[in-house]
Protein backbone atom coordinates (compact mmCIF):
# COMPACT_ATOMS: atom_id res chain seq x y z
CA UNK A 1 0.00 0.00 0.00
CA UNK A 2 3.06 2.36 0.38
CA UNK A 3 4.03 1.38 -2.77
CA UNK A 4 0.71 2.24 -4.19
CA UNK A 5 1.14 6.06 -2.31
CA UNK A 6 4.37 6.59 -3.20
CA UNK A 7 2.71 6.46 -6.63
CA UNK A 8 0.03 8.70 -6.27
CA UNK A 9 1.47 11.79 -4.81
CA UNK A 10 4.88 12.64 -2.22
CA UNK A 11 4.95 14.03 0.79
CA UNK A 12 1.51 13.03 1.33
CA UNK A 13 0.44 12.60 5.18
CA UNK A 14 -2.41 10.93 5.94
CA UNK A 15 -3.86 10.08 9.12
CA UNK A 16 -4.31 6.89 9.77
CA UNK A 17 -6.30 4.83 12.88
CA UNK A 18 -4.49 2.06 15.13
CA UNK A 19 -7.74 0.14 14.67
CA UNK A 20 -11.72 0.18 13.24
CA UNK A 21 -14.59 -0.51 15.67
CA UNK A 22 -16.80 -3.42 13.67
CA UNK A 23 -20.41 -2.70 15.80
CA UNK A 24 -22.64 -5.38 14.06
CA UNK A 25 -26.23 -5.51 15.54
CA UNK A 26 -27.48 -3.29 17.40
CA UNK A 27 -30.38 -3.91 20.09
CA UNK A 28 -30.75 -7.16 19.70
CA UNK A 29 -31.26 -9.34 21.96
CA UNK A 30 -29.82 -13.25 21.91
CA UNK A 31 -28.12 -12.63 19.00
CA UNK A 32 -25.34 -15.08 19.67
CA UNK A 33 -27.24 -18.34 18.37
CA UNK A 34 -27.36 -16.26 15.04
CA UNK A 35 -23.31 -16.54 15.02
CA UNK A 36 -23.89 -20.38 16.36
CA UNK A 37 -25.81 -20.85 13.50
CA UNK A 38 -23.20 -19.36 11.23
CA UNK A 39 -20.69 -21.68 13.10
CA UNK A 40 -22.78 -24.31 12.04
CA UNK A 41 -23.20 -23.55 8.14
CA UNK A 42 -19.45 -22.90 8.36
CA UNK A 43 -18.94 -26.33 9.04
CA UNK A 44 -21.45 -27.75 6.71
CA UNK A 45 -19.67 -25.51 4.32
CA UNK A 46 -16.39 -27.09 4.54
CA UNK A 47 -17.11 -30.53 4.91
CA UNK A 48 -19.33 -30.28 1.04
CA UNK A 49 -17.06 -28.14 -0.70
CA UNK A 50 -14.20 -30.32 0.56
CA UNK A 51 -15.93 -33.13 -0.54
CA UNK A 52 -16.94 -31.86 -4.26
CA UNK A 53 -13.56 -30.96 -4.68
CA UNK A 54 -12.42 -34.13 -3.61
CA UNK A 55 -14.37 -36.08 -5.55
CA UNK A 56 -13.59 -34.03 -8.91
CA UNK A 57 -9.76 -34.84 -8.00
CA UNK A 58 -10.37 -38.61 -7.72
CA UNK A 59 -12.67 -38.81 -10.49
CA UNK A 60 -11.09 -39.32 -13.92
CA UNK A 61 -14.91 -38.99 -15.67
CA UNK A 62 -15.00 -35.92 -14.24
CA UNK A 63 -11.94 -34.31 -15.54
CA UNK A 64 -13.65 -32.39 -17.74
CA UNK A 65 -13.66 -28.00 -18.70
CA UNK A 66 -17.43 -28.10 -17.03
CA UNK A 67 -15.62 -29.16 -13.93
CA UNK A 68 -12.64 -26.89 -13.85
CA UNK A 69 -14.93 -24.20 -13.16
CA UNK A 70 -16.91 -26.51 -10.60
CA UNK A 71 -13.97 -26.97 -8.94
CA UNK A 72 -13.19 -23.50 -8.67
CA UNK A 73 -16.35 -22.60 -7.38
CA UNK A 74 -16.07 -24.81 -4.44
CA UNK A 75 -12.37 -23.46 -4.04
CA UNK A 76 -13.60 -20.22 -3.85
CA UNK A 77 -16.76 -21.15 -1.52
CA UNK A 78 -14.31 -22.95 0.74
CA UNK A 79 -11.44 -20.11 1.04
CA UNK A 80 -14.78 -17.35 1.00
CA UNK A 81 -16.32 -18.34 4.00
CA UNK A 82 -12.63 -19.30 5.75
CA UNK A 83 -11.83 -16.12 5.53
CA UNK A 84 -15.68 -14.53 6.57
CA UNK A 85 -17.29 -16.44 8.72
CA UNK A 86 -14.55 -17.47 11.59
CA UNK A 87 -13.51 -13.82 11.70
CA UNK A 88 -17.05 -12.67 12.30
CA UNK A 89 -17.40 -15.23 15.18
CA UNK A 90 -14.09 -13.93 17.06
CA UNK A 91 -15.04 -10.42 16.52
CA UNK A 92 -18.77 -11.00 17.63
CA UNK A 93 -18.83 -14.49 19.51
CA UNK A 94 -16.00 -13.74 21.65
CA UNK A 95 -16.17 -9.80 21.59
CA UNK A 96 -12.63 -8.90 19.46
CA UNK A 97 -14.55 -5.67 17.66
CA UNK A 98 -11.53 -3.75 17.46
CA UNK A 99 -9.49 -5.00 14.38
CA UNK A 100 -6.92 -3.37 13.05
CA UNK A 101 -6.10 -0.78 10.18
CA UNK A 102 -4.25 -3.14 8.21
CA UNK A 103 -6.36 -6.32 9.01
CA UNK A 104 -9.33 -4.60 8.16
CA UNK A 105 -7.84 -3.70 4.77
CA UNK A 106 -6.82 -7.29 4.23
CA UNK A 107 -10.02 -9.06 5.65
CA UNK A 108 -11.70 -6.40 2.70
CA UNK A 109 -9.40 -7.70 0.00
CA UNK A 110 -10.05 -11.44 1.08
CA UNK A 111 -13.88 -10.90 1.67
CA UNK A 112 -14.33 -8.84 -1.75
CA UNK A 113 -12.37 -11.17 -3.90
CA UNK A 114 -13.76 -14.54 -3.05
CA UNK A 115 -17.69 -12.96 -3.35
CA UNK A 116 -16.47 -11.32 -6.63
CA UNK A 117 -15.05 -14.43 -8.18
CA UNK A 118 -17.96 -16.18 -6.73
CA UNK A 119 -19.84 -14.46 -9.32
CA UNK A 120 -17.59 -14.46 -11.91
CA UNK A 121 -17.71 -18.59 -12.00
CA UNK A 122 -21.87 -18.50 -11.78
CA UNK A 123 -21.04 -16.74 -15.18
CA UNK A 124 -18.40 -18.90 -16.58
CA UNK A 125 -20.85 -21.78 -15.60
CA UNK A 126 -23.70 -19.88 -17.81
CA UNK A 127 -21.28 -19.84 -20.83
CA UNK A 128 -20.75 -23.71 -20.31
CA UNK A 129 -24.64 -24.38 -19.89
CA UNK A 130 -25.28 -21.89 -23.09
CA UNK A 131 -22.63 -23.72 -25.49
CA UNK A 132 -23.72 -27.54 -24.73
CA UNK A 133 -27.36 -26.59 -25.46
CA UNK A 134 -27.15 -23.75 -28.25
CA UNK A 135 -23.73 -25.25 -30.20
CA UNK A 136 -23.76 -29.20 -28.69
CA UNK A 137 -22.31 -30.39 -31.97
CA UNK A 138 -19.77 -28.19 -31.33
CA UNK A 139 -19.17 -27.78 -27.60
CA UNK A 140 -16.07 -30.36 -27.45
CA UNK A 141 -14.08 -27.26 -29.96
CA UNK A 142 -15.64 -24.31 -28.12
CA UNK A 143 -15.74 -25.16 -24.43
CA UNK A 144 -11.86 -26.70 -23.58
CA UNK A 145 -9.69 -27.17 -20.97
CA UNK A 146 -7.28 -24.43 -21.94
CA UNK A 147 -10.19 -22.23 -22.25
CA UNK A 148 -11.60 -22.74 -19.20
CA UNK A 149 -8.59 -22.60 -17.31
CA UNK A 150 -7.86 -19.42 -19.48
CA UNK A 151 -11.08 -17.49 -18.29
CA UNK A 152 -10.42 -18.78 -14.53
CA UNK A 153 -6.73 -16.98 -14.66
CA UNK A 154 -7.98 -14.40 -15.94
CA UNK A 155 -11.51 -13.63 -13.89
CA UNK A 156 -8.67 -14.72 -10.61
CA UNK A 157 -6.05 -11.48 -11.96
CA UNK A 158 -8.97 -8.98 -12.65
CA UNK A 159 -10.57 -9.43 -9.49
CA UNK A 160 -7.44 -9.02 -7.78
CA UNK A 161 -6.36 -6.39 -9.43
CA UNK A 162 -10.08 -4.39 -9.10
CA UNK A 163 -9.71 -5.18 -5.57
CA UNK A 164 -6.37 -3.85 -5.15
CA UNK A 165 -7.52 -1.04 -6.59
CA UNK A 166 -10.06 -0.67 -4.25
CA UNK A 167 -8.02 -1.27 -1.04
CA UNK A 168 -5.29 1.10 -2.28
CA UNK A 169 -7.65 4.04 -2.42
CA UNK A 170 -8.81 3.24 1.25
CA UNK A 171 -5.72 4.21 1.77
CA UNK A 172 -5.98 7.80 0.44
CA UNK A 173 -8.18 8.35 3.15
CA UNK A 174 -7.89 10.11 6.85
CA UNK A 175 -10.01 9.11 9.73
CA UNK A 176 -10.17 11.77 11.79
CA UNK A 177 -13.66 11.28 13.72
CA UNK A 178 -15.66 7.90 14.28
CA UNK A 179 -14.06 4.58 13.47
CA UNK A 180 -16.96 2.48 13.96
CA UNK A 181 -17.65 1.01 11.19
CA UNK A 182 -21.42 -0.47 11.16
CA UNK A 183 -21.48 -3.48 9.31
CA UNK A 184 -20.32 -7.35 10.34
CA UNK A 185 -17.18 -7.40 8.38
CA UNK A 186 -14.65 -4.47 6.99
CA UNK A 187 -17.23 -3.70 3.97
CA UNK A 188 -16.08 -1.01 1.91
CA UNK A 189 -19.14 1.38 1.58
CA UNK A 190 -18.83 1.95 5.52
CA UNK A 191 -15.21 2.55 5.56
CA UNK A 192 -14.60 4.86 3.19
CA UNK A 193 -18.02 7.20 4.17
CA UNK A 194 -15.62 7.18 7.69
CA UNK A 195 -13.01 9.44 6.29
CA UNK A 196 -12.81 13.39 6.98
CA UNK A 197 -10.89 14.32 3.90
CA UNK A 198 -12.10 13.95 0.32
CA UNK A 199 -13.22 10.49 -0.99
CA UNK A 200 -14.68 10.88 -4.25
CA UNK A 201 -12.45 8.21 -6.08
CA UNK A 202 -13.56 5.24 -3.57
CA UNK A 203 -17.22 6.63 -4.07
CA UNK A 204 -16.85 6.10 -7.44
CA UNK A 205 -15.42 2.77 -6.59
CA UNK A 206 -17.96 2.10 -4.27
CA UNK A 207 -20.75 2.40 -7.67
CA UNK A 208 -18.29 0.69 -10.28
CA UNK A 209 -17.57 -2.36 -7.82
CA UNK A 210 -21.70 -3.39 -7.85
CA UNK A 211 -21.24 -3.34 -11.64
CA UNK A 212 -18.85 -5.68 -11.38
CA UNK A 213 -19.60 -8.07 -9.24
CA UNK A 214 -23.24 -8.29 -9.48
CA UNK A 215 -24.80 -6.23 -12.66
CA UNK A 216 -22.65 -7.06 -15.77
CA UNK A 217 -22.58 -10.83 -14.55
CA UNK A 218 -26.22 -10.87 -13.72
CA UNK A 219 -26.80 -9.54 -17.36
CA UNK A 220 -24.53 -12.02 -19.18
CA UNK A 221 -26.05 -14.81 -17.01
CA UNK A 222 -29.68 -13.74 -17.76
CA UNK A 223 -28.86 -12.79 -21.92
CA UNK A 224 -27.54 -16.59 -21.67
CA UNK A 225 -30.65 -18.19 -20.54
CA UNK A 226 -32.58 -15.99 -22.83
CA UNK A 227 -30.81 -17.56 -25.75
CA UNK A 228 -30.87 -21.14 -24.01
CA UNK A 229 -34.45 -20.44 -23.59
CA UNK A 230 -34.90 -20.05 -27.19
CA UNK A 231 -32.78 -22.93 -28.27
CA UNK A 232 -35.06 -25.16 -26.16
CA UNK A 233 -38.09 -23.65 -27.79
CA UNK A 234 -36.73 -25.33 -31.29
CA UNK A 235 -36.21 -28.89 -30.04
CA UNK A 236 -38.68 -30.70 -31.16
CA UNK A 237 -40.33 -32.87 -28.06
CA UNK A 238 -41.08 -31.74 -24.89
CA UNK A 239 -38.98 -34.93 -23.23
CA UNK A 240 -36.01 -33.91 -25.11
CA UNK A 241 -36.50 -29.78 -24.28
CA UNK A 242 -37.02 -30.72 -20.19
CA UNK A 243 -33.72 -33.25 -19.99
CA UNK A 244 -31.89 -30.25 -21.75
CA UNK A 245 -33.31 -27.83 -18.95
CA UNK A 246 -32.62 -30.18 -16.12
CA UNK A 247 -28.90 -30.13 -17.33
CA UNK A 248 -29.31 -26.23 -15.86
CA UNK A 249 -31.32 -26.96 -13.10
CA UNK A 250 -28.38 -26.54 -10.87
CA UNK A 251 -26.92 -23.46 -12.21
CA UNK A 252 -29.86 -21.41 -11.86
CA UNK A 253 -30.53 -22.74 -8.35
CA UNK A 254 -26.96 -21.15 -7.42
CA UNK A 255 -27.66 -17.78 -9.53
CA UNK A 256 -31.06 -17.53 -7.63
CA UNK A 257 -29.42 -18.29 -4.38
CA UNK A 258 -26.55 -15.81 -4.90
CA UNK A 259 -28.02 -12.92 -6.85
CA UNK A 260 -31.79 -12.29 -5.30
CA UNK A 261 -30.23 -11.08 -1.67
CA UNK A 262 -27.61 -8.89 -2.91
CA UNK A 263 -30.02 -7.31 -5.52
CA UNK A 264 -32.75 -6.80 -2.70
CA UNK A 265 -29.84 -4.76 -0.62
CA UNK A 266 -28.96 -3.12 -3.60
CA UNK A 267 -32.65 -1.94 -4.59
CA UNK A 268 -33.26 -0.87 -1.19
CA UNK A 269 -30.12 0.98 -0.49
CA UNK A 270 -30.77 3.59 2.64
CA UNK A 271 -34.73 2.27 3.27
CA UNK A 272 -33.12 -0.96 5.00
CA UNK A 273 -32.71 -1.38 8.80
CA UNK A 274 -29.14 -1.48 9.42
CA UNK A 275 -29.89 -4.56 10.96
CA UNK A 276 -31.50 -5.84 8.48
CA UNK A 277 -28.81 -5.45 6.03
CA UNK A 278 -26.63 -7.46 8.19
CA UNK A 279 -28.35 -10.25 8.57
CA UNK A 280 -29.40 -10.33 4.97
CA UNK A 281 -25.57 -10.13 3.66
CA UNK A 282 -24.13 -12.02 6.20
CA UNK A 283 -26.48 -14.60 4.73
CA UNK A 284 -25.95 -14.31 1.48
CA UNK A 285 -21.83 -14.16 1.69
CA UNK A 286 -22.29 -17.33 3.93
CA UNK A 287 -25.15 -19.69 2.91
CA UNK A 288 -24.18 -19.85 -1.13
CA UNK A 289 -20.94 -21.36 0.14
CA UNK A 290 -22.84 -24.02 2.12
CA UNK A 291 -25.63 -24.70 -0.61
CA UNK A 292 -23.69 -24.90 -3.38
CA UNK A 293 -21.94 -28.10 -2.78
CA UNK A 294 -25.29 -29.64 -1.56
CA UNK A 295 -26.91 -28.48 -5.09
CA UNK A 296 -24.72 -29.60 -6.95
CA UNK A 297 -24.45 -33.16 -5.95
CA UNK A 298 -28.32 -33.69 -5.62
CA UNK A 299 -29.15 -32.12 -9.16
CA UNK A 300 -25.74 -33.31 -10.95
CA UNK A 301 -25.73 -36.68 -12.20
CA UNK A 302 -22.14 -37.02 -12.89
CA UNK A 303 -21.48 -35.93 -9.54
CA UNK A 304 -23.88 -38.03 -7.75
CA UNK A 305 -22.88 -41.27 -9.59
CA UNK A 306 -18.69 -40.44 -9.01
CA UNK A 307 -19.71 -40.40 -5.31
CA UNK A 308 -21.81 -43.35 -5.59
CA UNK A 309 -18.77 -45.14 -7.27
CA UNK A 310 -16.05 -43.70 -4.62
CA UNK A 311 -17.98 -44.81 -1.31
CA UNK A 312 -18.27 -48.35 -3.13
CA UNK A 313 -14.32 -48.50 -3.77
CA UNK A 314 -13.91 -47.72 -0.24
CA UNK A 315 -16.23 -50.28 1.04
CA UNK A 316 -14.89 -52.75 -1.02
CA UNK A 317 -11.17 -51.80 0.40
CA UNK A 318 -12.26 -52.11 3.70
CA UNK A 319 -13.77 -55.67 2.81
CA UNK A 320 -10.54 -56.72 1.49
CA UNK A 321 -8.91 -55.39 3.97
CA UNK A 322 -10.66 -57.12 7.08
CA UNK A 323 -10.22 -60.63 5.01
Amino acid sequence: MDLFNSALGKNITFVRPAYFIISGFTGIPNVKYYYVFLFFVYIVSVLGNTVVMAVIYLDHNLKTPKYIAVFNLAFVDLFGNSSLVPKVLDTFLFGHRHISYNNCLAYFFFCYVCLTMQSLNLVLLSYDRLVAITYPLHYQVLVTHRLMFSIVAFFWLFTIIVILIAAGLLTRLSFCESLVINSFFCDHGQIFRLACNDYTPSFVIAYLLPATILWLPLLFVLISYSCIGRALAKIATARDRLKAFKTCTAHLLLVGIYYLPFIITFVLGGEIHPNARIINLSLSSALPPMLNPIIYVLQTQEIKESVKKLLKIRRQSKITLKK
